[in-house]
This record gives structure tokens, C-alpha cells and sequence, in this order.
């Protein structure tokens, strides 16, 4: 790695400032947190004020927020991102981590769409591929998905007294049970499918949310009964966990899931 330019690095460290608290402060306040000569720090946020990175606050006078330009700048980069190629990038090294099948996934209707997949390093392994779609009641990425949408939605999209399509003999089937799992999926944070969708897995998934903070997928490790436990089961919510907070800071989200 090359040199840093001492005055690109000070600017930049004024510009994360505003990413905390209420985004805006005054150059006194920057000089406090970054130790930096007052000279200094008047002098970067007046580029950056001209540059349109800052913008004066005409109500509160001799403080600043974030200007056009940092806005147009995390926008660009907002476009270029892609879930699944994100996904996969991180699904990759929580496999690493636990060496098993990890996945992504996107909700549809009332299905799940697997969008990204990193295969087991053991020689048992989860027979899936990216694209299937499965019913997301039967699933740890589904129900991870459908317990972040909103009541209406959840309730046109699965009115109560449907019978819902079973996959295997551990398949929910009734709605007012399924609303029950959701509750406690929006509790723990973490969803759990045991043989639901093939009766030799069984799956933990968490949500992950945008820069906007809108649930946009799951994602779930998924392990065999032969290797399944209470035990694994905790250790493997802990890795869906922080994997999707890898993802969701890679889409951009920021603060509590």
C-alpha cells in the first residue's frame, strides 16, 4: 500500500464524523474530536463546504451537515450494489467459518428465491442450488422474511384458515401456527426450521436489512440431522447473525437491527 495524504485522510475523518449523532457540527466540535489545529480544520471544512461534501445549516449558524454531494456519492454506490453478489461474498466466509451450506435468499410472494449458495466442506451436504424456489413458511429464510413484513401484508399474503403446503411430516400447515413462529422469530431475531423443507436438514437464518433499513433478505446456515444439536444450533444463530450484519453494512444499513 502507497503513501497516505495526511490532508485526504483529515478530510475524510470530518466527513465519517457526521455519519454519528444528529449529522450535523459546528468546526469548534470537529476540532474537539479529531485534536486537529483550528486552522486546519477550518480550512478542510471550507473546501469541502465549496466542494458541496458540507453544507451550512442557515438556522443554526456556523454548523454543518452533509452536503448534495456525499448524498450523490452514497447514492451511486447504492445502485451499484447487488445483493447477490454481496451475499455471496459473505456467505462464502461464514462457510469458511463453520463449514457448512450457507445461503441467501430473497422473498416473492409467498416463496423464497435462493439467490446465493456456498457449499459444505463435509462430505454430507445440502442438495439445493441457487434459483429454487420454495414455499417460505417451510424454511428458516422465509420465515426469517416473513416475520419482518408488515401485518397487512403478512395477512394478504397468508390469510388465516389457509392450509399451507407441507414439505415433510414436520411442516406447518396452519397459519395461526406459523404467525405463532413468527412472533418468536421477531423476539430471538433468528429463525429456526428443523426438517421442514427436506427431513435430513434442518436451518437457522437471520434477516438483513438495507441502507434504508428494509428487511431485503435472509440468510441461512444450513446443516444435516446427523450434525444438528441444541448446541449447534446456538453456535450456528450467532454466524447466521453476523453474517447478515456483514451483509446489511456491505448494502449500507447502519444502526440496530
Amino acid at each position: 500500500m502507497g503513501r497516505l495524504v495526511p490532508a485526504v485522510t483529515r478530510a475524510l475523518d470530518i466527513l465519517e464524523l457526521f455519519l454519528d449523532g444528529d449529522g450535523t457540527l459546528s468546526a469548534p466540535e470537529i476540532t474537539r474530536r479529531l485534536r486537529l489545529p483550528r486552522t486546519t480544520v477550518h480550512e478542510l471544512v471550507n473546501t469541502l463546504a465549496t466542494r458541496r461534501y458540507l453544507v451550512a445549516i442557515p438556522e443554526q449558524p456556523g454548523r454543518y451537515r452533509l452536503g448534495v454531494r456525499s448524498y450523490q456519492l452514497g447514492s451511486r454506490y447504492a445502485e451499484q450494489l447487488d445483493v447477490a453478489v454481496e451475499g455471496e461474498r459473505v456467505a462464502r466466509g461464514i462457510a469458511e467459518r463453520c463449514g457448512e451450506t450457507v445461503h441467501v435468499a430473497i422473498l416473492e410472494g409467498t416463496d423464497v428465491i435462493y439467490i446465493a449458495k456456498v457449499d459444505s466442506t463435509h462430505a454430507v451436504r445440502m442438495v439445493s442450488a441457487v434459483g429454487r424456489r420454495l414455499p417460505a413458511h417451510c424454511t428458516a429464510v422465509g420465515k426469517a422474511l416473513l416475520a419482518a413484513l408488515p401485518e397487512q401484508d403478512l395477512d394478504e399474503r397468508l390469510p388465516a384458515g389457509r392450509r399451507l403446503a407441507a414439505m415433510t411430516d414436520e411442516s406447518i400447515t396452519s397459519v395461526s401456527r406459523l404467525r405463532r413462529q413468527l412472533t418468536a422469530v421477531r423476539q430471538r431475531g433468528v429463525a429456526i426450521e428443523e426438517r421442514e423443507a427436506n427431513p435430513d436438514v434442518s436451518c437457522v437464518a437471520a434477516p438483513v436489512r438495507d441502507r434504508r433499513g428494509t428487511v431485503v433478505a435472509a440468510l441461512s446456515v444450513s446443516v444435516p440431522v446427523v450434525r444438528w444439536s441444541r448446541r449447534r444450533c446456538a453456535e450456528l444463530a450467532e454466524l447466521a447473525a453476523s453474517g447478515a450484519g456483514e451483509l446489511e453494512s456491505r448494502l449500507g444499513h447502519r444502526g440496530p437491527a
